[in-house]
């Protein structure tokens, strides 16, 4: 076993935050290795940044990463936009979307995978992270798309570095045109769906639940009106193709010209290229949806930041 010095024992506590003999013990306990002895205090919830896992992680990046068979995005969330910005947080976030594509979009599973370069797991190099940076950070979600045997492309909205940033959107297309006309068309699409966050390809690909759901309000909505039961029916039936409009892609209008719905831009576009055009499918991430975050005045920021 490796001697325990003071020298040793000063550099882990000023890493962590851990009181002196608590690093003393973790030294102990993993021979000495000072990356071994932060995991150890974490995973023991001695280290000032196991104190940091309760705090709102709401920022961080999605990443993309892509091939011949598809793509996959993921979400990994850290407490600050500085963060987003560290090299190693990016890294370990791009690493990550390689793994994605790889082994699938299963978070919980992807946590006990080996962590490339290291002895540890992705969920260990998760812990450590958040030891040696010293935020509290999260995987939150992934997803996969195949090609299908067509392509993908990727589009990344607020890029923070190449495939890093806010809103991360994945299309796959399918035709015998030309590469670098699909991929124009494509990235368009893609920009399209970042901006505005369709929950379906097509209507009969659209969450029936969520039909319903906006029947039913429709409905209640148009008997307050007093009208006869069949007129009822009809202005449920025109408001729900409102709706259509409003989260179906195909359905939509082109945000490019704002007049133009996709499916015809897709049929122009097949027309142009002389060779069908199939929108096969495509997912979204965009940072932080869904989080609640914290809200404090500056004056509250500052003084969380001096009492850590």
């Amino acid at each position: 076993m490796a001697a325990v010095t003071a020298q040793m024992v000063k550099a882990l506590r000023e890493q962590t935050g851990a009181g002196m003999m608590d690093c003393k013990k973790a030294l102990n306990e993993t021979d000495g290795v000072l990356d071994d002895a932060v995991d150890w205090l974490r995973t023991k919830g001695l280290s000032a940044a196991a104190k940091k896992a309760g705090r709102v992680a709401a920022e961080g990046v999605v990443a993309f990463s892509v091939s011949d068979a598809g793509g996959a995005l993921i979400e990994v969330n850290s407490e600050t936009d500085f963060v987003s910005r560290n090299a190693d947080f990016q890294d370990f976030s791009l690493k990550l979307a390689d793994m994605v594509l790889e082994s699938g979009d299963d978070v919980e599973y992807l946590k006990t995978q080996p962590y490339p370069s290291t002895d540890r797991t992705v969920g260990e190099q998760l812990t450590h992270n958040i030891a040696t940076i010293g935020e509290n950070m999260s995987i939150r979600r992934a997803t996969k798309l195949d090609a299908d045997g067509g392509i993908v492309i990727p589009y990344m909205h607020n890029s923070v570095a190449p495939g890093l940033g806010k809103i991360g959107v994945l299309f796959a297309l399918k035709s015998d045109a030309p590469v670098d006309k699909l991929s124009a068309l494509g990235k368009q699409i893609a920009m399209h769906v970042a901006a505005t966050a369709p929950q379906s390809l097509g209507i009969g690909d659209l969450d029936p639940v969520a039909i319903e759901r906006e029947r039913a309000v429709l409905t209640d909505q148009a008997k307050e009106s007093g009208r006869p039961e069949n007129i009822i029916e009809k202005m449920v039936s025109g408001r729900l193709q409102k709706f259509y409009q409003e989260v179906v892609l195909l359905e939509q209008t082109f945000v490019i010209d704002n007049e133009t719905k996709i499916s015809s831009v897709i049929e122009n576009a097949s027309k142009e290229f002389g060779s069908g055009v199939e929108l096969i499918s495509f997912c979204r991430l965009s940072l932080g949806e869904g989080i609640e975050k914290e809200s404090t005045d500056f004056a509250s920021e500052v003084a969380a930041t001096l009492s850590n």
